[in-house]
């Protein structure tokens, strides 16, 4: 029998929500502070998923400025049949100063899965996670959780429910607030409601989006409630199912909840859908600590969980246990598996895997069509700024796995780079760039590293490039990563090895032991800054990843 193996989208892929049109299934996915916004994922078979589409692609939300883990949360998709439109529903956090959490829920609609969509809806900011459930009398309501502020209250606030008129946004009646959580894990968040048997289901995410996620459940007839909690009061799916009483707690990374004996960790905030075989799955957020840490540099990734009703009408998983699985059988086939390599040699247009912090692509500084057959890049801002960097990235989806590109960068200024790195976000990177030196009057390859804010420069690592042409190469292996170089094709060069970056990941970014500092994950790039006169660029002749498993 066919498995279907965990996570079925690696690297960063958070807060999935999944829909079956006919035999295809699309699951729309959390950017934050990337573009373009909301990632669209297609399958066939539930195993392969590709990347086919984004909702927002030309810079339609402003993303300049966002501090990590700002920006697009926690995406929603639905159908709606009675006008027979697809409908996706998001926050747009812009600030989280004060733990204020400032966040807009707007909606968009199409006539297709892949648009085009519709000018943005608003409808609250109440809070976050938004989601829509249409339900079958004609009527629509917006779920969403109420962030809570004031002192002395259950933090981070309550469930709550209103109906909606799609076409304007409004709020067409009270707000009722129906739940702060079904178990004592708290944190509860992501609301979504479900149909079946004359209930009303209520799933919401639980614990904080750290090592106590999980998936609870209540019902009702009323889809205003009261919501019965699940018999057991515990979540439903989860990574780790010790009891924990965290009642309050507005949002923590709860380390001590980590699993040792699952490779899976972070499992929660799931979307519950039937597949093509008659049986109930739910997609779900994971994440994978690199061995011997509590580090997870690919961030949140998307999983699979087979479930099944039970007699009373309660909702678990297949196994009859609670704990998230890495694999399980499927009774349908399955394709060949997808390979997750990033192979461009800009021959075309660049490909759809290419994300870009805080900007939107627009051909005024990416392109290839200016030298056919490369993609060039112009420099603009430093790797630390939220306005404008021109870098050009793509999901990190293994814990072992090489770039490669070949770059050619004539600066003429020590302000001016072009090169290949990692990054987080703009205050935590690694850089193996092309610059010019006053002191030796060339071309030069050296490194420069961000950590938690500060600039690290490499002074003692400095190559003379003749021409300006090079090939680099970095190889991740486990958090260390090691750079290379060549010249008109002679044998790689080491320039360094094992520089720890173990710290670009979820965990590692804001330096405050016991909290989770971004939602995003890691990413490899390429990228060009000219900090001197915004003129200068680079042309890539290629750019490869390739994983090693």
């Amino acid at each position: 029998m066919p498995k279907i193996k965990n996570p079925i989208i690696p690297g960063m892929s958070p807060d999935p929500s999944i829909i079956r049109v006919n035999d295809t299934y699309y699951i729309a996915t959390s950017t934050f502070h990337w573009h373009p916004s909301i990632q669209i994922f297609q399958s066939n078979d539930l195993s392969n998923w590709k990347l086919v589409d984004y909702i927002f692609k030309n810079g339609e939300i402003k993303l300049s400025g966002t501090n990590t883990p700002a920006g697009i949360w926690a995406p929603h998709l639905s159908y709606d049949p009675s006008n027979k439109k697809y409908w996706l529903i998001y926050s747009h956090m812009v600030s989280m100063a004060g733990r204020e959490f400032n966040a807009d829920a707007y909606a968009v609609h199409a006539d297709n899965i892949k648009g085009p969509w519709s000018d943005p809806i608003y409808f609250t900011s109440i809070g976050f996670d938004p989601a829509l459930f249409h339900d079958d009398d004609g009527k629509h309501y917006l779920t969403i959780l109420e962030w809570e502020t004031r002192q002395g209250y259950q933090a981070p606030g309550n469930i709550v429910i209103a109906e909606v008129d799609l076409n304007t946004g409004k709020v067409i009646s009270p707000w009722t607030r129906v739940t702060n959580g079904f178990t004592t894990r708290g944190c509860s968040e992501a609301p979504q409601i479900y149909k079946k048997f004359d209930y009303y289901y209520l799933i919401i995410a639980a614990g904080g989006t750290g090592y106590a996620h999980g998936i609870e459940i209540g019902r009702s007839k009323n889809i205003y409630g009261p919501y019965e909690p699940h018999p057991s009061r515990e979540p439903i799916v989860t990574s780790s199912p010790n009891h924990l009483f965290s009642l309050g707690d507005p949002d923590a990374g709860h380390f001590e909840m980590y699993n040792p004996n699952s490779i899976m960790q972070k499992a929660g905030h799931g979307s519950l859908f039937k597949a093509q075989d008659g049986e109930w799955y739910i997609a779900h957020l994971m994440s994978r600590p690199l061995n011997g840490t509590l580090l997870n540099p690919l961030g949140r990734e998307t999983s699979i969980q087979k479930m099944r009703w039970t007699d009373d009408g309660w909702l678990e998983m297949a196994d009859g246990t609670n704990l998230a699985k890495m694999e399980f059988d499927y009774s349908l086939p399955i394709g060949s598996e997808v390979s997750h390599d990033v192979i461009d040699d800009f021959d075309k247009e660049y490909q759809l895997e290419f994300m870009t912090p805080y900007r939107a692509q627009t051909p005024n500084w990416v392109n290839t069509h200016e030298r056919p057959g490369h993609l060039r890049i112009y420099g603009q801002n430093s790797l630390f700024s939220q306005f404008n960097p021109s870098i050009m990235a793509t999901r990190a989806t293994s814990f072992n796995y090489d770039i490669q590109t070949k770059v050619e960068f004539h600066p003429e200024h020590y302000s001016q780079t072009a090169g290949v790195g990692i990054y987080y976000d703009s205050n935590n990177w690694i850089y193996l760039n092309l610059t010019h030196s006053e002191q030796l009057n060339a071309t030069i390859l050296t490194i420069l590293q961000a950590k938690l804010g500060t600039r690290i420069e490499f002074v003692n690592h400095r190559i003379v490039i003749p021409n300006g042409q090079v090939e680099l190469k970095l190889s991740y292996r486990d958090g260390f990563v090691s750079l290379f170089y060549r010249i008109e094709k002679e044998e790689w060069n080491n320039i360094i090895n094992q520089i720890d970056a173990t710290y670009l990941s979820d965990e590692g970014v804001n330096g405050e032991p016991g909290e989770i500092g971004g939602f995003t994950g890691l990413f490899n790039f390429i990228a060009s800054v000219d900090t001197y006169q915004h003129q200068s660029y680079a042309d890539f002749d290629y750019y490869y990843v390739k994983n090693n498993q």
